[in-house]
């Protein structure tokens, strides 16, 4: 380990030695959160085993086959940058990520990636695919088989695409071969994780096999995670500012120091010792995960389209505004902690204080445009079932009521200054086409709430609710962002 300070920055760098280790779990996902979080704590477990046998392969299935030619060409190492404030950064150089795969549309690795994946010695598959990778309606939790990627998996099971296919492809094949399946950990931000991961595989398999999907569901196990790093998308101004510190890494991934995974205990096949590096294994990871689905998470979707409706940049620069503040603190305490029942000890006005300082941290640039990506496969469980149980409860859903609104407003596809942006949605078409149609608030506001992939039915049950959405929408419009949320306040 290395330290220096200047009068600018404090910083040490860590870089574990250890023989090469052998690879015992897959992961699906190769972007920045698995590179500054999963890869981070096996890292530091094999450096504490000096290697071992908890290597990771890494496989991209969508995009990106730069990265994985960087990683290659760099010997599979590259840098995180653990930064607490702008001033005090710990850099980190990882090698736990031991072979990198490009297995997506066209890519040269798939069989690669199957024939890894039935390998004896890989006992462990993670993912992080986002919710849309799952292929699994938001509302219902149905497999998509009309998606064409699922369609595809489901004609040519040999040469899947999406995650649940590859995974259903390499259990067949060690089904058939005799060996004992690996155990399938889902690190998305999904309530239920695993069993929502367990529902794609099986429902998928059932296309293809019977018999396949019955041992699956008899003898894989799919444990729930929630994970907790933020970790923005790079940028050239953050390669910059590690070249400047002498970290000159096109793979690099910049994050917060705070990191936390939570894991349901379910390894049959074996796991490393995480405990030691600071994991949380427990009996059920529920409470967890619904309380960073709904207070992190939900918060974050609310600066995502309130503050892009107000050219925002990023997560830090919303949280210097005073209004943005108050409102995230009111929708934490009053709305989301309202639904939680947490185990004995958990503090949820200490953990909403924790995130609000967590957001104001200036050394990550978190785009809000990177957060609002997605919105339909993200808001039926960071906001729309809790505000469920507040609603069957008469309770505040003020907070959320708004998000919605500046959500459907958000998918217009211009801010309220006028200035374009790209919704980057599975179903931005099907919005912008009832944008087109319904140009009344009151009429937009239903067309989006009869969207029963992503607003449950029993929504409808509660007119004042839609009213409160139309309303906000209305004092966005006539308002400003602004001055909605300080009357919200």
């Amino acid at each position: 380990m290395e330290k220096w300070k200047s009068d600018e920055i404090e910083m040490q760098y860590i870089d574990s030695h250890y023989p090469a280790a052998d690879i015992g779990i897959v992961h699906l996902g190769l972007g920045a959160f698995h590179r500054a979080h999963q890869a981070v704590y096996i890292e530091r477990n094999m450096a504490r085993h000096g290697g071992g046998n908890w290597g990771v392969c890494s496989a991209n299935i969508r995009s990106n086959h730069q990265l994985v030619i960087q990683l290659r060409d760099a010997g599979m190492r590259y840098h995180v940058a653990e930064y607490r404030d702008s001033c005090d950064v710990t850099i980190r150089a990882v090698r736990s990520v031991r072979e990198a795969l490009y297995a997506g549309p066209d890519g040269p690795d798939l069989e690669t990636l199957l024939r890894r994946l039935s390998q004896p010695q890989v006992r462990i598959v993670t993912l992080t695919v986002t919710e849309k990778g799952y292929h699994l309606s938001p509302g219902s939790g149905d497999l998509l088989v009309e998606s064409p990627s699922i369609a595809h998996d489901i004609e040519h099971p040999h040469q899947p695409q999406t995650a649940p296919g590859i995974m259903v492809e390499a259990l067949a094949r060690r089904r058939e071969a005799g060996t004992a399946p690996f155990t399938v950990l889902c690190c998305d931000n999904m309530p239920h994780n695993g069993q929502r991961t367990r529902r794609a595989v099986i429902e998928l398999a059932s296309h293809r096999d019977s018999r396949l999907a019955t041992w699956i569901e008899q003898n894989v196990a799919f444990p729930s995670s929630m994970v907790d790093r933020i970790v923005p998308a790079m940028t050239s101004r953050d390669l910059a500012r590690l070249s400047e510190l002498g970290v000159d890494d096109p793979a690099a991934v910049v994050c917060e120091a705070f990191s936390q995974w939570v894991v349901e205990d379910d390894f049959p096949q074996g796991r490393p010792d995480w405990e030691q590096e600071g994991v949380q294994m427990v009996a059920d990871v529920a409470p967890f995960e619904t309380m960073k689905l709904r207070m992190l998470n939900g918060s974050h979707s609310l600066l995502a389209y309130l503050g892009a409706l107000d050219a925002v940049d990023t997560v830090s620069d919303a949280m210097q505004k005073p209004a943005f503040t108050a409102m995230l603190k009111r929708y934490m305490l009053a709305e989301a902690a309202a639904t939680l029942t947490m185990p004995e000890g958990a503090d949820l006005a200490t953990y909403a204080d924790s995130l609000l300082a967590r957001f104001a941290n200036d050394s990550l640039r978190h785009r809000l445009q990177q957060i609002a990506m997605d919105g339909s496969q993200k808001l039926p469980q960071r906001w729309l079932q809790g505000a469920l149980i507040n609603l069957r409860a008469d309770r505040d859903v003020s907070c959320t009521a708004l998000g919605v609104a500046a959500w459907l407003r958000y998918t217009a596809g211009t801010d309220l200054h006028g200035h374009r942006h790209v919704v980057d949605d599975p179903i931005a078409e099907r919005l912008a086409s009832l944008h087109a149609t319904h140009q009344q608030p009151q009429s937009l506001v239903a067309a989006f709430l009869a969207q029963s992939d992503v607003f449950a039915a029993e929504l409808a049950d509660y007119p004042h609710f839609s009213q409160a959405i139309v309303d906000a929408w209305q004092a966005l419009e006539t308002d400003g962002v602004s001055a909605t949320l300080r009357r919200l306040s």
